[in-house]
């Protein structure tokens, strides 16, 4: 009798030469959940907030306890993967995300329903976490790319649905449904989980040396990054230079500082910082971080522009949002294919030359600029992106160990999490300082009034914003351009200048 009539269906999926296309569906369900929820419960928030008799800047802890705890966790998530397994921690992450969602949208409190998203958090950071680790680990190196261009696939697809079936969902069951919506689809993701995905802890966990989880890494990283996130997020409404937020910033500088001495001296560090003396990982990652701080002020702010200021209903201005969500989703397998051809260098610098052109458009923004002008920005933005995101991070994780792979994914999601956030904020207080000075309310509400100059004030803000973006994006390109090259088949640290 063959070996292979022997085995069973599992070990048929889980050892055949399709196998990574087993994984990268696994990974599809569950990574798909958590980015069109995370979009689709943004929907729900208003009926939300009236449903609890709640203001805006309360009702937004639901979102921003969602982000900190998935950024917070995300490190440790990572380095619990390469010494247990990344099945194990994936599997769990859905439970745990599935089991939060429908305990939140079973309350009755408030402050249960922030505390279940607080926890649902974890569950996507463990998801997050292991999913672009697992599709490294199972595509071979000749198509690293095409990998994680699909990869790219899943999150605009689910960025663009998340609105759409929210919005569906809110408008004929109520806000309740778009929480209860993840139990079958996580179930789903767990199963095909549990039947297919292989069951391998890192070489380094199976070996003769036992990891041990750096505990007071963990510590010191998450209160690092709360207290950093907490601060940026709160220093305009309370003033930069307030004492909480002061001490805030300089208790997020101590903390980190600590974090970077213990790591040097930790057995098993949560961070290997040696990983940073590779130019192509440190490099590529400071371009990651300042393409989102740059990127993410688009997306926060065109709503408010095309809502507010050119009057759009919300219909028409999603559609035009979504042109931004295609042009990544369609350029990214694209932009993986070819750096499987040519390298990852070059598809990054013109990533971030379409990204800062698109910038640079939307700082001639007026307030009676025509649709074809915000289309036209937000699909090169989307593309910008989407040519950038995937040989990015293929150049991130071909310069390092496989068995730092869980970890490696675990930080450069941590980058984006933590640069949108700072993005946001910096693109807010900009905006906002603009409109004071120009005799207004640092409101972005205040855009839609019937006063003309507030809605000039506004786009002033806006041109500022965007021309600090177009700056750090352009900065990220250089980046891209000096960082050198990975060796093919070589070993991952060795890099060249070429």
């Amino acid at each position: 009798m063959k070996l292979s009539a022997a085995l069973s269906p599992y070990r048929r999926v889980a050892y055949s030469a399709n196998y990574k296309w087993w994984v990268y569906g696994a990974i599809a369900v569950g990574l798909f959940l958590t980015v069109m929820d995370q979009t689709g419960v943004n929907i729900a928030l208003p009926l939300i907030a009236d449903h609890f008799d709640v203001d805006i800047p309360t009702v937004q802890w639901i979102t921003l306890g969602y982000v900190l705890s998935t950024s917070v966790m995300l490190m440790p998530m990572g380095r619990l993967s390469d010494m247990m397994g990344r099945k194990r921690v994936l599997v769990g992450g859905l439970l745990i995300f599935i089991g939060a969602a429908t305990f939140g949208g079973s309350t009755q409190a408030y402050y249960v329903l922030i505390t279940a998203k607080i926890v649902q958090g974890v569950g996507a950071a463990a998801i997050q976490a292991n999913s672009m680790a697992m599709i490294t680990e199972a595509f071979p190196e000749r198509e690293r790319g095409k990998a994680l261009g699909m990869y790219s696939t899943i999150i605009g697809t689910g960025a663009m649905s998340g609105p759409v079936v929210g919005g569906l969902l809110v408008s004929s069951l109520g806000w309740r449904s778009v929480f209860f919506a993840a139990l079958p689809v996580g179930l789903i993701a767990v199963s095909i989980s549990l039947a297919v995905l292989r069951d391998e802890a890192s070489s380094r966990s199976r070996g003769s040396t036992r990891l041990t989880f750096d505990w007071l890494g963990a510590g010191l990283s998450s209160g690092a990054l709360v207290t950093f996130l907490l601060s940026i997020t709160n220093g305009f409404r309370l003033g930069w230079g307030s004492p909480p937020i002061v001490v805030g910033f300089t208790g997020a500088i101590v903390l980190l500082a600590t974090f970077l001495w213990w790591e040097r001296r930790a057995t098993d560090p949560m961070l290997d910082l040696s990983l940073f003396r590779v130019k192509v990982f440190s490099m590529s990652l400071s371009a990651r971080a300042l393409s989102f701080v740059g990127g993410s002020s688009v997306f926060f702010l065109m709503p408010f522009y095309l809502v507010q200021v050119l009057g759009y209903p919300a219909s028409r201005a999603g559609l035009l949002l979504v042109a931004g969500a295609i042009g990544m989703a369609t350029m990214g397998p694209i932009s993986g294919r070819l750096s499987d051809r040519v390298g990852t260098r070059w598809p990054t610098v013109l990533g971030m030359a379409l990204s800062a052109t698109a910038v640079f458009l939307m700082s001639r923004l007026t307030v009676d600029s025509s649709w074809t002008h915000v289309a036209v920005a937000m699909a090169l933005s989307g593309s910008g992106m989407g040519i950038f995101s995937s040989p990015n991070t293929s150049a991130v994780m071909g310069s390092i160990p496989r068995e730092r792979y869980g970890i490696a994914s675990a930080f450069l999601n941590l980058t984006r999490t933590s640069s949108n956030v700072t993005g946001v904020a910096v693109a807010t207080t900009v905006v906002s300082v603009t409109m004071v000075s120009m005799g207004y309310e640092p409101s972005l509400g205040e855009a839609d009034s019937g006063d003309a100059g507030v809605r000039v004030a506004f786009v002033s803000g806006l041109h500022r914003t965007f021309l600090m973006s177009f700056a750090l994006i352009l900065v990220a390109m250089v980046l891209s351009a000096l960082r050198g090259e990975i060796r093919r088949n070589a070993d991952p640290v060795e890099e060249r200048d070429d």
